[in-house]
């Protein structure tokens, strides 16, 4: 059992039967009344998220997490393929399990697959950063410097980041997963 006020973002708990993620959770003192613990998570399951608020002191069954470092493969429609890198077994994780994470998965990429009590399927932790290709931006700004507000870019996965002006067409960018945000131009990007 662990307090509300301890939870994380990553972690899984049991509750009512159901396994829950954790995607963001926030510890809120309102002007008046007590402090309060709001929560986004996801049901592991269905991929259902819900918006929750608990006390501090509310107490939730914490699950066990093992991981297994794995390989993306391929994805048929919504079914995503991974491949243990020790074992060579494959697994196969829905889009709705990954929910965004399937915006930064490239072709090769290492993850850790994680599972529940050593044996349910949970999803999958992302590198904390990955290095994808521009697939489409507005043309560059001669002269555009870092401080300017910058632009969207979309990248070739589909996921949209907010990139300095400077950045072109085509160009690999290193971006954050964690907070979905450039971070820099690939080495020996231009």
């Amino acid at each position: 059992m662990v307090q509300a006020i301890n939870l994380k973002k990553g972690m899984v708990f049991s509750q009512d039967g159901k396994l829950i993620r954790v995607l963001k959770a926030n510890h809120h003192k309102p002007g008046k009344g007590n402090t309060v613990m709001q929560m986004d998570l996801r049901n592991v399951e269905s991929g259902a998220v819900v918006h929750k608020t608990m006390r501090p002191t509310e107490k939730v069954d914490l699950v066990e997490i093992t991981k297994k470092n794995a390989q993306y493969l391929y994805n048929e429609g919504d079914i995503y393929t991974f491949m243990d890198t020790e074992t060579y077994e494959q697994y196969e994780v829905s889009a709705e399990q990954l929910g965004d994470d399937k915006l930064y998965l490239m072709p090769n990429i290492e993850v850790q697959l994680e599972f529940a009590n050593d044996s349910k399927l949970l999803g999958v932790e992302l590198p904390s950063t990955v290095t994808m290709k521009v697939a489409h931006t507005e043309p560059g700004i001669k002269g555009a410097t870092v401080t300017g507000s910058g632009k969207p870019a979309t990248m070739e996965t589909g996921l949209v980041v907010q990139v300095p002006d400077f950045i072109k067409e085509g160009e690999e960018l290193v971006i954050n997963t964690a907070e979905g945000a450039y971070k820099s131009r690939a080495e020996g990007g231009k």
